[in-house]
């Protein structure tokens, strides 16, 4: 009887294991067709990652941990920052997200601006579209297209 069981419970096991695999198959399937949208993502200096959005950038901050530049192009006016290591990014990130704000972010770098300057960015630069958290005194803090945000970034601990 425990050799029928087995054999019984085989296909069953069998059905699940395929209709979780064909889930999974067609999950995936949904982000291929969302991955057209975006290129892969971009990696390299401030510079390079400037040329690839097309801006001429304006460097503010030129430090071992953080290189940071303004840029203007036909999408609007935004920061670019690129970043030593991947900690110092996500440290940013986190400090800069109480603000609220649109972020593009990549391997080591971050694209700050308001929503369709991201978005149309993120067709050069590929990489993921992450939104900062406002809170009560900093509604319209990126009025400015992210010109000005990060300095007002800087005054708040």
């Amino acid at each position: 009887m425990r050799t029928e069981r087995a054999r019984s419970t085989t296909p069953i096991a069998l059905a699940a294991l395929a209709l979780t695999a064909v889930t999974a198959l067609t999950a995936c399937g949904a982000d291929d067709e969302k991955a057209p949208d975006a290129p892969k993502t971009a990696t390299g200096t401030l510079e390079q990652l400037a040329e690839q959005a097309e801006c001429d950038p304006n460097i503010q901050t030129d430090a071992k941990e953080l290189r940071q530049a303004n840029c203007a192009t036909k999408d609007g006016k935004y920061v670019l920052a690129t970043f030593a290591t991947d900690r110092g990014q996500r440290e940013w990130i986190n400090e800069a997200n109480d603000y609220g704000g649109s972020y593009l972010v990549g391997r080591k770098w971050v694209v700050v601006g308001e929503e369709k300057v991201v978005t149309a960015l993120r067709g050069r630069l590929g990489g993921t579209v992450e939104t900062g958290s406002s809170h009560g005194g900093h509604s319209g803090s990126s009025a400015d297209g992210g010109g000005g945000h990060e300095q007002e970034h800087s005054g708040h601990h």
